[in-house]
């Protein structure tokens, strides 16, 4: 009884003491707390979402969800060989063309009128806090903070670590104009040094104008927020960027729900549904979608065509590596939605929706 004790008092101590490091960020207070107060969607001292949304789905349990992600194997978890990846110049791109660049799971960089976004930006090379842990594939890591421009909008979905990458965050620091995320995000990029005065939190069916006949409209995910032990403190959303030209749906993690068909009524058509897809388990459906449930999705979002990301970086899930596009590309036989999957680091054309991609994940091993 003694010992087991003191295991526990050392371990407590030890967790507490590493959970106070810089990357765990802060959790909001003072202003910023007084509005997220003030929100229609923190109630009871979080966020919610609009829909009841268990972390696990009607008969699964934590502790056998645990027990399967520790002990049991699955196969082609990881890929034998390296990842594919072309490296596209991001800093002599010509300024009239738009196009997107994909960096693996859900991080990309796009141009669109002249200006330069980054979404959820992880050049780390570990989607953990704790120091190789949970490292990205061989071949996803052929770009670095240093290979970005200046970024006008850095957008930031939620604050998972797998999205929000404090190392990355702070080897942009100089390269970044303006940050947007969530309500209470912005804790995290004051806490590690970023002007508030270039810090924009929204909440849900919100709207930001931006330059040049841009605009962003954040809409609402069914998801969850935290770092260290606080648990959604801090806002999950999506996105549509809006031009004169098209729209794109830029998702985050989520399950599915109705949120995407009145979405869809809103903005859509959309030219691009860039939605999740990866890192999914049945028992976590409703906080992570399912193949079938993206392509029922971008029906919802009018979508005229869909980028699944949110794979082939890291094994976050128990399904082989390229599980996810290869069940994608299976469903989508019947739907026939034009799909993007571009490799990492090829060029997306925003303008040209006949651009044709190879299916590069059959000749990976």
């Amino acid at each position: 009884m003694v010992i087991t004790l003191s295991l526990i008092i050392i371990f407590a101590g030890s967790a507490f003491v590493y959970v106070r490091q810089a990357k765990f960020g802060t959790v909001p207070s003072g202003e910023r707390l007084l509005r997220i107060q003030k929100s229609p969607n923190f109630k009871n001292g979080n966020f919610q979402n609009r829909s009841l949304t268990p972390t696990l789905a009607e008969g699964y349990s934590m502790m056998g969800e645990l027990y399967k992600q520790i002990f049991e194997k699955t196969p082609r978890r990881y890929p034998v060989d390296a990842i594919p990846s072309v490296k596209t110049n991001l800093l002599n791109l010509p300024p009239d063309s738009d196009v997107l660049v994909w960096f693996g799971h859900l991080s990309y960089f796009m141009q669109v009128s002249g200006k330069k976004f980054l979404v959820d930006p992880v050049f780390s090379g570990n989607a953990s806090p704790i120091p190789g842990t949970v490292r990205s594939f061989k071949g996803t890591d052929i770009y670095k903070a240093a290979d970005m421009p200046q970024i006008d909008y850095l957008l930031i979905t939620h604050d998972h670590y797998d999205h929000l990458d404090y190392e990355t965050i702070i080897a942009l620091k100089d390269r970044v104009k303006t940050v947007i995320c969530g309500l209470g995000v912005g804790a995290h990029f004051e806490y590690w040094g970023f002007n508030p005065a270039k810090i924009i939190e929204k909440d849900w069916n919100e709207d930001v104008i931006l330059e040049d006949g841009l605009k962003i409209h954040t809409v609402p995910g069914r998801h969850f927020s935290g770092r260290g032990f606080t648990r959604n403190k801090t806002l999950w959303l999506s996105y549509i960027l809006q031009t004169p030209n098209f729209k794109i749906f830029l998702g985050g993690d989520g399950g599915y729900d109705t949120h995407f068909a009145e979405i869809g009524n809103k903005f859509g058509p959309v030219d691009l549904a860039i939605l999740e897809n990866g890192q999914y388990n049945a028992a976590w459906h409703y906080i992570h979608m399912l193949p079938n449930e993206v392509l029922k999705a971008a029906k919802d979002l009018k979508a005229k065509r869909l980028f699944p990301v949110h794979s082939s970086k890291f094994a976050l899930a128990r399904h082989s590596w390229d599980e996810p596009l290869k069940e994608i590309a299976r469903l989508n036989k019947s739907t026939r939605i034009p799909l993007v999957t571009p490799m990492i680091g090829q060029m997306v054309k925003l303008n040209k929706n006949d651009q044709v991609f190879t299916e590069w994940w059959k000749d990976v091993n």
